[in-house]
């Protein structure tokens, strides 16, 4: 094996011709679940983890497929970035993302056809198994994942290529070279966690004519990515502490008695009045003889008052771990939950949760908090979030919903004084809003 820093690729696309030259290679990533859903994403830079925007009309055309299920190659809708393109994955379950781009006819030393063969897996070993190669590749990299090494193997046209040279990349671009054997494996154990992609290519002498240009060989260049390891369910003690922390900082009510208001505001036009009781456990009762209001405050005071309930001291420890290594990520660095029903991960700033993204089945959904104030605690109380749902499967924003918040201190607790939801959509923009005045804390039981 031999360690080196990458700087030129050869046959890539590369840019000046100063002494030390910089390559631009093509990327492809599948992350975690994070804002609008589970993504994967393509990008063509010299940098493993942001594109270059001048690149991504080029890489436009690139063609993938997602397969679930062995043997079923879907078509992947990706969709044009500033710096990347980007197709939607399911929340959860193995994926092995492949496909083509055919670059064009570049020169150096003689003209050639360049096409990429990009490929990324992700999920559990023993699934992504039983997940097929494409017969159809010019060259693909097929891996056997095991305890602590990777059996890889180059496809040309389904067939194994002997002695095929691997080169490992990882997010700073520093690589080693791997030789396969004659049946075409070669093992390679990577030596810390992270993103990889290994890349190998082959060289067709056989001339033809791509969009008016002639050449005399077709290049080829085959990538797989995928994090290692495949899968994590421990815990990151750091990320468990940074969002345990978070936690704490929100304004809770403890030993909370209840409270009932007199409640007024506007639903679609309509306006309203009435009282709202609120009991110690957190049941919500409103007097409202608008039936539609009556549920929709009901429904926003419920979600309310479930944020400001403690949570119990029995709850079991939260398993998070960092879903990668953007430490400058301007709401926060990523961190994903262990478990539950809905594909979460937030982002924490500030010692704030300033991001919640779910997954709801045939939705994707992300809180974003735009404003906390804090109360006369030194607590954390919502001012102002949004919230995004977008369509699962393809990406497309479904709606987005504005929340403002405002609260008045009786005792000691924070209680709902003024709630506002704008909510925009395809089907124009409607304002609710709801007033809570004459708060009476209900007597300790």
């Amino acid at each position: 094996m031999r360690h080196c820093r990458l700087l030129l690729l050869a046959g890539l696309v590369c840019c000046g011709h100063a002494p030390q030259v910089r390559a631009h290679f093509l990327f492809i990533r599948i992350g975690d679940h994070a804002e609008a859903g589970r993504t994967v994403e393509v990008f063509f830079s010299e940098r493993a983890v942001a594109g270059d925007p001048q690149f991504t009309a080029k890489i436009a055309p690139t063609k993938l497929s997602l397969q679930t299920e062995p043997g079923q190659f879907l078509p992947l809708v990706l969709r044009q970035g500033t710096d990347r393109l980007r197709g939607y994955l399911p929340a959860s379950g193995p994926v092995s993302v492949a496909g083509e781009l055919v670059y064009g006819v570049l020169t150096r030393n003689v003209p050639f056809l360049l096409r990429y063969h990009p490929k990324a897996v992700a999920g559990q070993s023993d699934k992504l198994h039983r997940l097929k190669p494409n017969g159809k590749a010019a060259l693909e990299i097929v891996a056997e994942f095991k305890d602590d090494e990777i059996v890889l193997t180059a496809l040309a046209n389904g067939k194994p290529v002997p002695n095929a040279l691997f080169t490992t990349v990882d997010d700073d671009l520093a690589n080693e070279e791997l030789r396969a054997d004659e049946s075409g494996r070669a093992v390679w154990k990577p030596l810390f966690p992270g993103h990889y992609c290994v890349y190998t290519r082959a060289v067709l002498k056989q001339p033809g004519e791509h969009k008016g240009r002639r050449y005399s060989e077709i290049r080829d260049f085959a990538t797989l990515a995928f994090r290692w390891p495949l899968v994590r369910t421990k815990p990151d003690a750091e990320a468990v502490a940074l969002f345990q922390k978070a936690i704490r900082s929100r304004a809770t009510w403890t030993n909370f008695p209840g409270f009932k208001a007199d409640v007024s505001g506007m639903v679609d036009g309509r306006p309203f009045e009435g009282t709202v009781k609120i009991d110690a456990e957190g049941t919500i009762r409103p007097n409202i003889e608008d039936e539609t209001a009556a549920g929709w405050v009901e429904y926003q005071l419920d979600s309310i008052v479930l944020h400001r309930l403690a949570p119990s001291s029995r709850r079991p420890k939260p398993v998070l771990y960092f879903a990668d290594e953007d430490v400058d990520h301007p709401l926060g660095r990523l961190l994903t939950f262990v478990g539950g029903n809905f594909a979460s991960s937030y982002r924490i700033q500030g010692g704030q949760i300033r991001v919640v993204n779910r997954n709801l089945g045939s939705m994707n959904m992300t809180i974003t908090v735009l404003d906390n104030r804090t109360n006369d605690d030194g607590k954390f109380l919502p001012h102002s979030y949004t919230v995004q749902y977008w369509n699962a499967k393809n990406g497309q924003l479904l709606r987005t919903q504005t929340f403002q918040d405002r609260w008045q201190r009786v005792g000691r607790f924070d209680l709902p004084a003024e709630h506002s939801l704008a909510t925009a959509s395809s089907a124009g923009l409607t304002v609710r809003t709801l007033k809570l005045s004459k708060h009476r804390l209900l007597p300790d039981k």
